[in-house]
C-alpha cells in the first residue's frame, strides 16, 4: 500500500509513503480492527522500517505536554478510584439529585460533566461513573429495559465526553489538539482561556440541549423509595487526595498567571500520589491500573500529526481541503460554518481522537484563508469533535455502552439529534459568542 500511494495520487516517493501509512493508521483506528494501541505500534513499527520520517519526528508524541497530561490524569483517575473519592462524589451529588426524572438525569449529567475538573481520564471516568449509575438506577426502580435506565447510561455516557469537550486536559481529542499545534506551531493553549472559550455554549448550553432531549426521548418516572446514602467520614486517603486535587485545578485554572503548563501540574499531582509517604496509588497498584494502552495510542496521534508536517502531506492535504470548504477573508459566519462543518465531517471518518492530528497541521493555512488569527482556527475544531453523530466516533461511549448494556440503536436516538441541534443551533451561538468574546475580530 505504502508503494501504490505515489503511483496512484502523483505524490513524491516520500509523501506518498506517509499519506498511505496515515490512510492506513486512520483506517484502522476508524474501523477498529485491532485495539488502538496495536495501531498506534503498528504506525511506529511501519514508519521506522519503511525509513518514512526520522525517529525524533515518528516518536514526537512521547516528547509531547498533552502526552505527559495524560500520564498524570492516569494516575490521578487510579487514586480517585482506588480512594472511593470519586465514587463518594459522584454518589452523593446524584442521589441529592433523585427526586424528580429531570433533576436525576440533569444530576448525572451534571456529575459527568463536573467530575472531569477532579478526573482528565474520559475512559477512567465511565469506568468510574457506570456502576454508580447502574446502582442509582436499580434504586430508583429503574430495572433493565427501562427507558429510565437507558437515560441514565446515556446521560453518563454523552456527559462525560461533550461537557468535558470545553476543559482543556478532560478528553483526548482536546490533549491531541493541544500537544499537536505545540509540535506543529508552538503554541501552548492555557487552561483559563480555553475553558472561557468554549464552556457557556460547547459545555453548559450543551448539556442542557443533552438533559431536554433524554427526557424527551426517554421519559420516564423514578421511584423516590431510594436506599439511604452512606455516611462514613471522609478516610485519611481521601482528604489527602482531595486536597491534591483542590490545589491541582487551583493551578490549572490559574495558569495565565504563573505560566507553569497544565501537563507538568498534573504530572506533579501524579508524582505526589505515587510517593508512597502519600498511601495513595503503590507501586503494585500503579503497575496494574495505569492504562498504558492509552498512553501509547495518545503518542502514535501525536506522532502521526508531527509525521504529516514532516513529509509535507499536511500542505497537500490542506491543498485539497481549500479546494472544497468555502473560505473567504471578511465572510466570517460562512467561515465558521465551514470550517465546524468540515471538522464534523472529517470526524465521522478518523473518530475524534484521530481529528486533530489530521486537522491541526493545516491551521496555518486555513488562517490565511480566513483572514483569522491562527490559535481561532485552531479553537474551531473544538466545536466540530463536539459533534458526535455515531458511537464510534468515541471509544469511551462504546465501552459505556457495553457497561450499561444500551444497544448502538438506542444511542442513536439521542446522538444523531444531539449533532443536528449542535450544528444547526449551537454552532451559530458559538459563533455569537466567540465574536463577542473578541476571538473573531
Amino acid at each position: 500500500m505504502l508503494a501504490l500511494v505515489p503511483a496512484l495520487f502523483g505524490l513524491e516517493p516520500p509523501t506518498g509513503r506517509a499519506a498511505g501509512l496515515v490512510v492506513l493508521t486512520v483506517g484502522l483506528w476508524a474501523t477498529g480492527v485491532v485495539p488502538e494501541f496495536v495501531t498506534a505500534l503498528v504506525f511506529f513499527t511501519l514508519a521506522m522500517l519503511a525509513r518514512i520520517a526520522p525517529p525524533d519526528v515518528i516518536f514526537a508524541g512521547f516528547q509531547s505536554t498533552a502526552w505527559w497530561l495524560v500520564f498524570g490524569g492516569l494516575v490521578v483517575g487510579v487514586a480517585v478510584t482506588r480512594t472511593g473519592l470519586g465514587e463518594r462524589l459522584a454518589r452523593t451529588l446524584v442521589d441529592a439529585l433523585a427526586s424528580s426524572y429531570p433533576r436525576l438525569i440533569a444530576g448525572v449529567v451534571a456529575i459527568s460533566g463536573g467530575i472531569a475538573f477532579l478526573m482528565p481520564s474520559t475512559m477512567g471516568r465511565v469506568v468510574l461513573l457506570l456502576p454508580i449509575v447502574l446502582a442509582l438506577a436499580d434504586r430508583v426502580g429503574f430495572v433493565a429495559g427501562r427507558r429510565g435506565r437507558t437515560a441514565m447510561v446515556l446521560a453518563a455516557a454523552f456527559g462525560t465526553y461533550m461537557i468535558p469537550a470545553a476543559i482543556l486536559p478532560a478528553n483526548v481529542p482536546n490533549m491531541v489538539m493541544a500537544g499537536t499545534v505545540e509540535t506543529v506551531f508552538g503554541v501552548t493553549l492555557t487552561y483559563g482561556g480555553y475553558l472561557w472559550l468554549h464552556m457557556p455554549v460547547t459545555g453548559l448550553l450543551k448539556g442542557v440541549v443533552l438533559v431536554a432531549l433524554l427526557c424527551r426521548l426517554f421519559p420516564d418516572r423514578p421511584d423516590p423509595a431510594a436506599g439511604e446514602r452512606e455516611r462514613r467520614p471522609l478516610s485519611a486517603a481521601e482528604r489527602r487526595l482531595a486536597a491534591i486535587l483542590v490545589v491541582t485545578l487551583g493551578f490549572w485554572t490559574t495558569d495565565f498567571l504563573h505560566g507553569i503548563s497544565p501537563a507538568w501540574v498534573g504530572l506533579t499531582a501524579a508524582l505526589v500520589c505515587l510517593m508512597p509517604v502519600s498511601g495513595l496509588v503503590p507501586a503494585a497498584e500503579f503497575s496494574r491500573s495505569v492504562n498504558f494502552a492509552s498512553l501509547i495510542y495518545v503518542a502514535g496521534v501525536l506522532g502521526m500529526a508531527a509525521l504529516v508536517t514532516h513529509s509535507g502531506l499536511g500542505a497537500v492535504l490542506s491543498a485539497g481541503l481549500l479546494a472544497v470548504i468555502p473560505l473567504e477573508p471578511g465572510a466570517d459566519a460562512l467561515n465558521f460554518a465551514s470550517l465546524t462543518g468540515a471538522a464534523a465531517a472529517l470526524g465521522v471518518i478518523s473518530t475524534m481522537p484521530g481529528l486533530p492530528a489530521i486537522l491541526s497541521p493545516l491551521a496555518g493555512e486555513l488562517a490565511g484563508a480566513t483572514g483569522w488569527p491562527l490559535v481561532t482556527v485552531i479553537m474551531t475544531q473544538v466545536v466540530g469533535f463536539s459533534v458526535v453523530f455515531f458511537p464510534y466516533q468515541v471509544p469511551p461511549l462504546v465501552v459505556a455502552l457495553q457497561l450499561g448494556n444500551v444497544r448502538v440503536a438506542e444511542a442513536l436516538r439521542l446522538s444523531i439529534p444531539l449533532a443536528l441541534v449542535t450544528l444547526a443551533v449551537l454552532t451559530p451561538l458559538n459563533f455569537l459568542w466567540w465574536r463577542l468574546t473578541g476571538w473573531i475580530p
